[in-house]
């Protein structure tokens, strides 16, 4: 098992949703590229963390 923090950045509002952005790692491809979250969750975060767990 292995777990990874995966950072966001605003993009663009949508209707219903805040779209981010990945910010990979440097030397390293991103892991999920975009990312949506509905607004009444997102609210006024420029800045997401996901940390991710991959499991064997």
């Amino acid at each position: 098992m292995s777990k990874t923090t995966v950072t966001f950045e605003y993009e663009k509002e949508t209707k219903n949703s805040v779209r981010y952005q990945e910010v990979p790692e440097e030397g390293k491809a991103p892991i999920m590229g975009s990312l949506y979250v509905q607004k009444w969750f997102a609210g006024n975060s420029k800045t997401l963390e996901i940390t991710i767990e991959k499991k064997d």
